[in-house]
């Protein structure tokens, strides 16, 4: 299986990186700072357990001609636009592409450019940052990427893809909804943004002052409604989980949009916030504090963008 994976961050690279160490035939699609940086430096993973170094297949988007059996793509919503043109050459008869994007919107966009037959669902569980060098960090489990057909009908392609992913020792289930898989990851990840932007702080230190864990359930609480009203109810289980995730005392857990927002560098406002909070008036479901994270970090996306 040829595999193309678009984007070498944290995620992309992680995922990549593993599938190399296990021998499979990967090779990264990168804008050409990227691409420099990874011919010297190599690409690297450190993290609880895991030490991978290695010099990995690259391409720029200039250079790409040939056909990819598997597109794993894993860029930020800000960069889609761009990755959709730049992977064109690579979306053959016979490709699957896999996006690992947070939200939905990106399924539309894929299947408008390429139609809906090689764009499968996916889902990324996996807890990873760069440092100031540009290597991957891994700094917690799980390492879970879901996929599937998105009308959830069984495939000859999705359980090769499922096998090439486990061979890499990547822990991959199978899911008999990938679409409400994605709803689901779509509640965690809104909450846990929603919830420490507005707070401006990790999980732990806003559970550590009055009111703060009751701040996270009813965070979670519109954000599992409006999952709901869309036909997708998140499993009890889950909602315990994510309820768990957010009362963990001195957690010191924060998602990538939250650093990037403290950074001061953009954010996927628009496309985990601002989709949502569309979906969720259309559907008639009042979220509130979840509206007033997207004000927020749309008062920080044009103060970034020099609006």
């Amino acid at each position: 299986m040829r595999i193309l994976t678009v984007g070498a961050g944290a995620t992309g690279g992680y995922f990549g990186a593993r599938l190399a160490r296990a021998g499979r035939d990967v090779t990264f699609l990168v804008r050409p700072e990227r691409a420099a940086a990874l011919r010297a430096r190599g690409l690297r993973v450190t993290g609880p357990g895991e030490e991978i170094a290695l010099a990995p297949q690259l391409v720029t988007a200039d250079a790409l001609t040939r056909t990819y059996d598997l597109v794993l793509l894993s860029v930020k919503s800000t960069a889609l636009e761009a990755a959709t043109r730049d992977l064109a050459p690579a979306v053959g008869p016979g490709t699957a592409i896999v996006p690992l994007l947070n939200g939905m919107a990106h399924l539309d966009h894929l299947a408008g450019r390429f139609g809906d037959a090689p764009v499968l669902g996916g889902v990324a569980k996996v807890v990873t940052t760069l440092n100031e060098h540009g290597d991957i960090v891994r700094m917690a489990p799980p390492t879970v990427l879901l996929t599937g057909e998105r009308d959830g009908r069984p495939s000859a392609r999705v359980d090769a893809v499922r096998e090439v992913l486990a061979g890499a020792g990547i822990d991959t289930p199978e899911v008999p909804d990938i679409v409400a898989a994605m709803w689901h990851k779509w509640v965690f990840i809104t909450t846990l943004v929603a919830v420490t932007s507005l707070a401006r702080g990790a999980v732990g230190e806003v559970n550590a002052v009055p009111g703060g864990s009751e701040f996270g359930l009813a965070v979670l609480a519109e954000a599992a409604a409006v999952s709901a009203a869309a036909g997708h109810p998140v499993p009890e289980s889950e909602v315990a989980l994510t309820a768990r995730t957010l009362t963990t005392p001195q957690s010191p857990l924060t998602p990538s949009m939250y650093r990037d927002l403290v950074a001061g560098h953009p954010t996927e406002v628009e496309h985990v916030f601002g989709d949502l909070a569309a979906r969720a008036r259309a559907l008639a479901v009042p979220t509130p504090l979840l509206d007033l994270a997207a004000l927020q970090l749309r008062v920080h996306q044009r103060r970034v963008a020099g609006g």
